[in-house]
């Protein structure tokens, strides 16, 4: 009894302490790119999460909850919140209140990202009392984590909505568990050509490790060896034949775009690090076994040395529990997505539709495509035309469809010029078309 107290005891003082830390919004100065008159606070909620609000001059009375994407892999500093707030000053200028965490702590983990957006919403409707609407907008991995925030905060303890909209604009919106395959076959693909990650000298790993504990390898460095095996830091014409080769075998059979190998392996590298090592325990949650991998200029050699490895069921399960989405919307959802994301891939969205369509809330999604080839910010009016669809759905029951997004894409343009690129007739394909299908113990096998 006496150690159930002192544990007790040593419980409340931790969130005492946790609690101390907590910051009321404070009135900072605006970064650039805000409408005249916005007025914008920052603080720090309960849990060490730094955020920040802007509230335009002419509020209409709708919160945009901001979940941005990553996962970034720096520790969180106060102002970090801001580039997501220049970035999306779209949102400010159509009228609404935008609010954007950037969570307790880096690294992966879409529930503690999810809570930490929820508690911005609390904090918001506590200080300025309770919207005409809120919508949470999710970008990139935020999209997982923002459809992740409506499953599990959607409504209160009465079964009031908490949420009236979702917006998930470039987003990682399959789940964890199907997002990332195509990286861990990048890491078995690469060190089959280029056996330099880890190097020969150097201790081995389980290339889904992403790096062991204690590492000190630096992104420069990956970098480095990267360009020693393939030469894509340097024009094609000083490339040796042999780095030519490497280069043109591992994009063929990844299927990822020159553009983003890079980012691609340093994902493989240091996100999956924080993700197994971190917050799986350790646990596998990839596979590529009996995977067959295709357009190299000697399948057979390839398949035949590639590593293998079989994900541990426990570490499917956990990355599932933490990221997968059910597909049971309460709310009207919108997606965005280009085309040629080299990033997010839009195949993703496929994912999506039938993870909704299996549950039956079907009505509730509409997604829209655009032949754009960037992934963090797509043409301003896009945005726009998003806002208005979304008000006017929730609030005359208008349902959207890409159609009307083009027209209301183009009345944006009058405002913000640019360009509107949305392709209506669109259809995504399957996520087999760029990740090679496999089974995952316990989750399904396609």
């Amino acid at each position: 009894m006496k150690k159930l107290s002192a544990a007790a005891l040593a419980l409340g003082l931790m969130l005492a302490a946790t609690a101390a830390r907590a910051e009321a919004p404070a009135e900072k100065a605006c970064p650039e790119g805000l409408p005249a008159e916005t007025k914008c606070l920052a603080g720090q909620d309960q849990n060490g999460a730094y955020y920040w609000i802007a509230i335009p001059k002419a509020w209409n009375g709708t919160l945009v909850l901001h979940i941005h994407g990553g996962p970034r892999l720096k520790t969180p500093k106060p102002d970090d919140a801001v580039e997501d707030l220049q970035r999306f000053a779209i949102t400010v200028a159509e009228g609404y209140a935008w609010a954007g965490s950037n969570y307790r702590r880096e690294g992966y983990g879409v529930r503690s990202a999810a809570e930490d957006s929820d508690n911005l919403r609390k904090i918001f409707w506590d200080t300025f009392g309770r919207p005409k609407r809120t919508v949470l907008h999710g970008q990139s991995w935020g999209g997982n984590v923002a459809a992740k925030t409506a499953e599990l905060y959607g409504k209160d303890a009465e079964g009031k909505l908490n949420y009236d909209g979702v917006i998930l604009t470039s987003g990682v919106v399959s789940g964890g568990t199907r997002a990332y395959d195509f990286r861990a076959d990048l890491r078995a693909v690469y060190q089959f050509y280029c056996g330099n990650h880890p190097a020969k000298d150097e201790v081995q790993y389980p290339l889904w490790q992403g790096q062991p504990v204690g590492s000190k390898l630096t992104n420069r460095q990956l970098d480095e060896r990267l360009d020693a095996c393939t030469g894509v830091n340097r024009p094609a014409s000083e490339r040796t034949a042999q780095q030519q080769r490497n280069l043109i075998n591992i994009l063929a059979v990844t299927r990822i775009p020159e553009r983003t190998l890079d980012s691609h392996l340093s994902w493989a590298t240091f996100t999956f690090a924080d993700m197994v090592n971190k917050r799986l325990g350790g646990k596998n949650p990839f596979t590529n076994v009996g995977v067959v991998y295709k357009g190299s200029d000697n399948d057979k050699a390839l398949n035949k040395g590639v590593v293998r490895f079989a994900a541990d069921p426990e570490g499917v399960r956990r990355l599932a529990d933490d990221s997968d989405l059910t597909g049971r919307l309460l709310v009207p959802t919108l997606t965005l997505h280009a085309i040629d994301d080299p990033t997010a891939f839009v195949e993703l969205e496929q994912v999506l539709h039938d993870t909704v369509a299996k549950a039956g809330k079907g009505d509730l999604l509409v997604q829209s495509f655009t032949d754009e080839h960037e992934h963090s910010k797509l043409a301003t009016p896009e945005y726009a035309a998003l806002l208005r669809a979304m008000t006017a759905w929730i609030e005359q029951g208008t349902k959207p469809s890409p159609a009307s997004l083009a027209t209301g894409c183009a009345e944006a343009v009058k405002t913000y010029g640019e360009a509107c690129h949305f392709q209506v007739d669109y259809k995504v394909p399957a996520l087999s078309a760029r990740s090679y299908p496999r089974a995952k113990p316990g989750l399904f096998a396609k």
